[in-house]
């Protein structure tokens, strides 16, 4: 064959080449294009709790739906409210109580739970089994200690009434966070507050069991609080409906790996924070899901959802505590219209 044929042949080959790469990265570039960046917001430091987020982050469920996320750690449900009314961070994970009182607060700003994390909450009230602290009532005249912002401490009044004891009768000591179980054990306080897999995780790693302390879950003594969901930012939630159904649909399959992997949730965390350790971790999440997440409830009904009822009657309880004069209505702290079809929230199977 003549060079010059040879020649013309490799132009048309370097052509269709030429063209099919071009065609390849249009594709790229336009799916990139197209993946909606989200900012997420934890409400604390990351933790295997937080395993929904890390899982679907590096099992690439969120990837999937067409989403480029970006997860930062929190410094407290207030913290992350904030970052979610300035609009640097479009979807959190704060507390619905504090939720409860910026709205409150703040009418027609509203900012909205579209997911429920903890069906109970792990507010409680520990002290040590050798107090013979064995029931809330017995609190009157003793000294509870907790730090002044604690969610626990804060709904402390709406937990009293809850039990039917006067909590100005309980006296109160303030303390740095890393001090709360030190003072506890040390007898420098009766009774702490706090969530409960985070105080005993604190109390084991002083060198005690968790036997050798008794907590009262807020779940198990009248109150009806919620805690952590997923919160978006209103202007985000109507900018990208599609973007937030997707969010909470790979939430869901991360939070169904949880369930039934849970050493997939520790993986997930420490891949974002080496620091984290595996055995801390792993109790973690036993007492949690064990306490807030797995519970008859949602076995029953699904996971993420709540009753309305019962968010009214936690908001009038939060109210009380929080002393608010404006209570907020349960559609304005909930919005279930992101949430799958009530046979795709269980996670448990």
């Amino acid at each position: 064959m003549k060079l010059s044929k040879i020649l013309s042949g490799l132009g048309r080959t370097s052509a269709r080449t030429g063209a099919l790469a071009l065609v390849a990265a249009t594709a790229i570039t336009a799916s990139a294009q197209a993946q909606t960046k989200v900012r997420v917001t934890l409400d604390w430091v990351p933790q295997s709790t937080h395993g929904p987020t890390f899982i679907a982050q590096y099992e690439g469920y969120f990837k999937a739906e067409g989403l480029d996320v970006t997860i930062a750690p929190g410094k407290g449900s207030a913290d992350a409210v904030r970052k979610l009314v300035a609009g640097t961070h479009d979807i959190g994970w704060p507390d619905i109580n504090a939720l409860i009182e910026f709205n409150s607060k703040n009418p027609g700003k509203a900012i909205k739970t579209i997911m429920m994390l903890y069906e109970q909450p792990p507010f409680s009230i520990c002290a040590l089994s050798k107090s013979g602290l064995k029931n809330p009532k017995q609190l009157v005249g003793k000294t509870l200690g907790a730090p002044v912002f604690d969610a626990s401490y804060k709904l402390f009044p709406a937990f009293a009434a809850a039990v039917g004891i006067d909590p100005n009768a309980v006296k109160k000591k303030n303390m740095n966070p890393r001090l709360r179980e030190p003072m506890l054990i040390r007898g420098d306080v009766d009774a702490i507050s706090g969530h409960l897999f985070s105080t005993l995780l604190a109390v084991k790693a002083a060198g005690l069991k968790e036997s050798d302390v008794d907590c009262f879950l807020y779940g198990n003594h009248g109150m009806e609080s919620y805690a952590n969901g997923i919160a978006v930012s209103p202007a985000f939630a109507k900018k990208h409906p599609e973007a937030v159904k997707g969010f909470i649909r790979a939430t869901y399959k991360a939070a169904r790996d949880m369930v039934l992997r849970p050493k997939m949730a520790i993986a997930a965390v420490k891949k974002f924070q080496p620091l984290v350790q595996n055995a801390i971790e792993a109790d973690r999440l036993r007492i949690a899901l064990d306490c807030c997440i797995l519970t008859p409830n949602v076995k029953k009904n699904g996971y993420g959802s709540v009753d309305m009822g019962r968010l009214q009657r936690s908001i009038n309880q939060a109210a009380a505590a929080y002393k608010l004069k404006n209570i907020p209505k349960a559609a304005d702290m909930f919005d279930a219209s992101f949430l799958p079809a009530k046979a795709d929230r269980f996670i448990h199977k």
